[in-house]
């Protein structure tokens, strides 16, 4: 009986012992569960995705676009070990909501694009292009040469083409400046009081291409857009004019979502610094966007889009 109640009493003692044993377990486990979560929450411990999905908008057609960045997206995968895709959206509005939904987590998007990004979903500017040594452009404004219109003033009545209007040498630095000129108090009225008819191209090309065939009487395009075209119209250097220039724009970014882990994005950044010595991710992308090179980028350099934008913000329909 003694022999029983010791054996009793060992096993009692070893199920107390467990018990105090899990207890410490599940509490370091808990420990550990708050300090994943605390690190979740800190800056440099984000998201990596399992596949990278990096949205582009059409300067030219979309299919082009879509084929030509396929290798970029391949060479960004082997150098980040995660497949990467490459999608091609509809406009900047629609690139802008879909990083906002986390749907693409990078972004080729201009500076109005980024501008609207940062203002709704915080997205993070980390790279910009180079064309022709500058970090800065022009947005031009092209006419047929055998049109007459010799200024900005005989613009007025004519039919206007643009991209879209979340272009920002397309649409929002053009549309500004002619509403500073000529006392326009909204993008509204420009649209319908100052020019007789607007059309939305959904391209720079195809913007210049309406001028060319004379379907518009102008067109608000990158400068220059005319030499993408050479091939397929060799005269339109002769038939477009550029009739003057906006001010100097920062140029087009690489932005991410705000979920992405920091360090995840540090890489994706040193990645594409490092395409300015490969010729042949640079010549990719200069196809797709006239690139040059890439270079780094700060939300500071983009203020007088966000200056420019504001005075957009209740007219246009894109806050």
């Amino acid at each position: 009986m003694k022999k029983l109640y010791g054996l009793v009493l060992i096993l009692g003692l070893a199920l107390v012992l467990a018990a105090c044993g899990g207890s410490d377990d599940d509490n370091n486990a808990s420990d550990k569960s708050n300090e994943d979560k605390n690190g979740e929450a800190t800056e440099t411990e984000g998201m990596i995705p399992e596949k990278l999905v990096i949205g582009f908008v059409p300067s030219q057609d979309s299919d082009t676009i879509a084929d030509t960045v396929k290798p970029l997206a391949d060479r960004l995968g082997e150098e980040l070990g995660i497949p990467v895709e490459g999608t091609v959206m509809t406009d900047y509005n629609s690139l802008v909501e879909a990083m906002g939904a986390n749907q693409v987590h990078v972004g080729f998007i201009p500076a109005f694009g980024y501008v609207l990004a940062k203002e709704q979903y915080d997205v993070e500017v980390i790279l910009k292009s180079i064309r022709y040594g500058s970090g800065t452009y022009k947005a031009q404004y092209l006419v047929r040469s055998d049109s007459g219109i010799e200024s900005l003033e005989d613009l007025r009545d004519k039919v206007w083409a643009y991209a879209d209007q979340g272009s920002t040498s397309g649409y929002l630095f053009p549309a500004s400046q002619l509403m500073k000129e000529f006392d326009i108090a909204t993008a509204a009225e420009l649209e319908t009081e100052f020019f007789s008819e607007t059309f939305t191209s959904g391209g720079h090309d195809n913007s210049a291409i309406m001028v060319y065939e004379g379907d518009a009487d102008v067109a608000t395009t990158f400068d220059d857009v005319r030499t993408e075209l050479e091939e397929e119209y060799p005269d339109v250097m002769e038939k477009l004019t550029v009739l003057t220039y906006t001010e100097e724009i920062p140029n087009d970014t690489i932005s991410v979502t705000k979920e992405l882990d920091k360090e995840f994005v540090q890489k994706i950044k040193d990645t594409f610094l490092s395409f300015n010595d490969d010729e042949e991710m640079i010549k990719v992308m200069n196809d797709v966007y006239n690139w040059d090179a890439i270079d780094e980028a700060t939300d500071e350099e983009y203020q007088v889009v966000k200056e420019t934008y504001a005075k957009f913000k209740d007219t246009v329909g894109l806050d």
